[in-house]
């Protein structure tokens, strides 16, 4: 999958620090969603369907990828 990323808005959490060790993403066209090292703004992207997203954040908010 080959996606447009020129445009993108990228940000990064509210809770993050002023450090640059961050993930950012992206809303993208199509309703795509980019994630980047904020440490490589220039560097490779992840880009996940909103549905695949979803589910990634609705299991970080249910704590399954907690440390035990």
């Amino acid at each position: 999958m080959n996606v447009d990323l020129s445009g993108a808005k990228w940000f990064k959490s509210r809770r993050s620090t002023a450090s640059k060790d961050c993930v950012e993403i992206a809303h993208l066209d199509g309703g795509m969603v980019g994630v980047r090292d904020s440490k490589h703004p220039t560097g490779p992207a992840l880009v996940f369907t909103s549905s695949e997203w979803d589910a990634f954040t609705s299991r970080v908010h249910d704590g399954e990828f907690d440390r035990p």
